[in-house]
């Protein structure tokens, strides 16, 4: 059996919502999840289910937990049983396939880099994930792994996203686009307008600059940027879509006329919000390190950890992480070829 290993004190809800997604993905996919966390704490959430199959289950004790307002670093080096910790080196050991985690972005990020190890060619970890547009998904990256970059990260964010969207979602030639102010090769900062001469050489089908505003009009397949940047663009999106719904929602039950009429929109109405709800999801994926982890939101209601674990099931059982490091290797040797691909940072 392919075990998940599940980071049960990470999130805002935590441990609850953790335990019950994770106890439901066992139930509906070839898996088995490994939760990590106080063993006593974990064996009193598992009391609320008592017809779990406890053959799908391990518990992992870890007393510790890396807190939000913590600083990663330091607080991984003094936490050495944090559950994120020992959740990554159990991937890194081979005892679990994958690993998800809804606590600390950065104390993730910085875990599953110390235990599995970047990709070769490789320099900066990016978080990549899905997000509707008017005709398929495409790939946002970075959203928050790696804030401050230079321009060949942001080229190396293009390979791996290229590589991505072509193993997951089965592009032959993703389109790929960098995130700016304007459809202009000379709008931006320094960061852009250097990442947008390095991208227009490399052996990608770059289509430029694409504005903020058509992110989601289908035009690019692979949106790049830092993870500044792609972090406020992620929950800004996350946010309006959140607040547009609630409009409808009220809007639809002010009169009696718009009440008989949401009955008969219900149906869109549900198609409209699995597409903009962040949950169907489950997390962002960390591409770049040699093992798969999968970051959710704080919030992460159990729904979104049970897509999350599933994906993390996905991804590990498609050999995503072999499969994207023979893309990356390709890209950069034809990006050596045409001195496009500059040299990883030592």
């Amino acid at each position: 059996m392919m075990w998940i290993a599940v980071d049960a004190l990470g999130g805002d809800l935590a441990p609850g919502p953790i335990v019950d997604g994770a106890l439901s993905a066992a139930r509906h996919f070839d898996l088995g999840v490994a939760l990590v966390g106080p063993v006593g704490q974990l064996e009193a959430e598992l009391e609320r289910h008592p017809g779990v199959d406890r053959s799908r289950v391990r518990l992992v004790h870890a007393d510790a937990v890396v807190d939000m307002g913590e600083s990663p670093g330091s607080a991984l080096r003094r936490k050495p049983k944090a559950t994120i910790k020992v959740a990554a080196e159990m991937v890194a050991r081979g005892e679990a396939a994958g690993l998800f985690s809804a606590g600390h972005t950065g104390a993730s990020v910085m875990a599953a880099h110390s235990a599995f190890g970047m990709l070769p060619g490789v320099d900066r970890p990016a978080l990549a994930v899905a997000v509707p547009t008017r005709q398929r998904p495409a790939v946002l990256l970075d959203v928050g792994a790696s804030v401050d970059c230079r321009p060949h990260h942001l080229l190396q964010f293009a390979v791996i996203g290229n590589a991505y969207a072509r193993v997951v979602l089965g592009m032959d030639s993703p389109r790929v686009a960098l995130l700016s102010i304007g459809e202009e090769a000379t709008k931006g900062n320094e960061l852009t307008r250097e990442a947008h001469r390095l991208l227009k050489a490399a052996p990608l089908t770059f289509v430029g600059n694409i504005d903020a505003r058509d992110m989601y009009n289908g035009s690019a397949d692979v949106i790049v940027c830092d993870g500044f940047t792609g972090n406020i663009a992620l929950k800004t999106s996350e946010g309006l879509a959140d607040v547009v719904t609630d409009l409808l929602r009220d809007e639809l039950a002010s009169t009696l006329a718009t009440r008989v009429g949401s009955l008969l929109t219900r149906r869109a109405l549900r198609r409209f919000r699995r597409q903009v709800d962040y949950s169907e999801y489950g997390g962002a994926l960390l591409l770049g390190v040699a093992g798969v982890l999968i970051v959710g939101h704080g919030r992460s209601s159990a729904k979104a950890v049970r897509n999350a674990v599933a994906m993390a099931y996905r991804f590990a059982a498609n050999d995503v992480i072999r499969r994207a490091e023979d893309d990356i290797a390709a890209a950069t040797l034809a990006g050596a070829g045409q001195g496009a691909t500059p040299k990883a940072d030592r």
